[in-house]
């Protein structure tokens, strides 16, 4: 059911970026955004994961190399029904953790040294078991298609002026521009509403899995004390959302919530109290 979801998210999304380039251009902005829509898509499904493990210079590690969070991801992915997911380490101080991937047998874990380091051994295991609740859910795809969309729609909006087509199927002026407006902000509503409903459900599925809602609740509360002492070297906004704690929480953003991809860490708290 969630693999199904997933589908309709990517589908729908793509639907939602070929009208808009119909609206801007008629049949040629279809066609145009169509082909676009197919290459980001495939991209993103083959190969996106392996980009964002580069951009953050993870290191693969095994059970020889990390004996301690193999053990610990190993339990966890024999109590989910999981296939064990590659590990991968990121040479960074800051803790922090995310999964990415297409699909179970195509799943990675990262952690940062940073959370090794300065959390307890069942917060980590709180957080690996968060992770492995988005492995379960497809969240990763979900993630990572609805960021490429939303991007995509913002570029076309901002190159909509340029786009061909005559004065028969070109529509309103005034039209065009209230969509170039609206289309990249809904986009990224959408985005960012997919991603807080993930958190939540991913915070739900860890503690479940670990059977200890207070582990995690540590783990957050710890997360978010270093994010705003911290730094992300390399964090950017496309890739913000993958993360179990976002890595400009330190930031100081013009309206942070509305466009955040994380709901707040006390919203997290108190609905992981509930599951007490």
């Amino acid at each position: 059911m969630e693999q199904l979801k997933t589908y309709a998210l990517m589908i729908g999304l793509t639907l939602l970026f070929i009208w808009f380039g119909g609206m801007i251009a008629g049949k040629t902005g279809m066609i145009i955004a169509f082909l676009v829509a197919i290459g980001m898509n495939f991209y993103a499904y083959y190969y996106s994961d392996q980009q964002v493990l580069k951009h953050y210079h993870a290191i693969p590690v095994d059970q020889n190399s990390a004996s301690g969070l193999y053990r610990i991801v190993s339990k966890l992915t024999h109590r989910a029904n999981l296939p064990m997911p590659k590990l991968y380490i990121i040479p960074e101080e800051m803790p922090n953790a995310f999964a990415t991937g297409r699909d179970y047998n195509h799943a990675a874990v990262a952690v940062t040294e940073g959370l090794l380091e300065l959390l307890t051994e069942e917060e980590v295991e709180a957080v690996i078991a968060h992770e492995l609740s988005h492995i379960k859910h497809y969240d990763m795809l979900i993630g990572t298609v609805a960021a490429t969309i939303s991007g995509a729609i913002a570029m076309l909006a901002n190159f909509g002026m340029f786009f061909g087509g005559n004065s028969e199927n070109r529509p309103n002026p005034i039209v065009m521009m209230v969509l170039m407006i609206i289309m990249p902000m809904a986009a990224m509503i959408i985005q960012m509403t997919v991603s807080r409903s993930r958190e939540f459900m991913a915070d739900e599925g860890a503690a479940r899995m670990t059977g200890h809602p207070e582990w995690l609740q540590s783990a957050l509360q710890k997360l978010e004390n270093y994010a705003r002492r911290m730094t992300l070297h390399e964090a950017e906004p496309q890739t913000a959302h993958m993360f179990i704690i976002n890595p400009f929480t330190g930031k100081d953003f013009s309206m942070k919530q509305l466009f955040s991809t994380h709901p707040t860490t006390q919203q997290r708290v108190e609905r992981l109290e509930a599951l007490k």
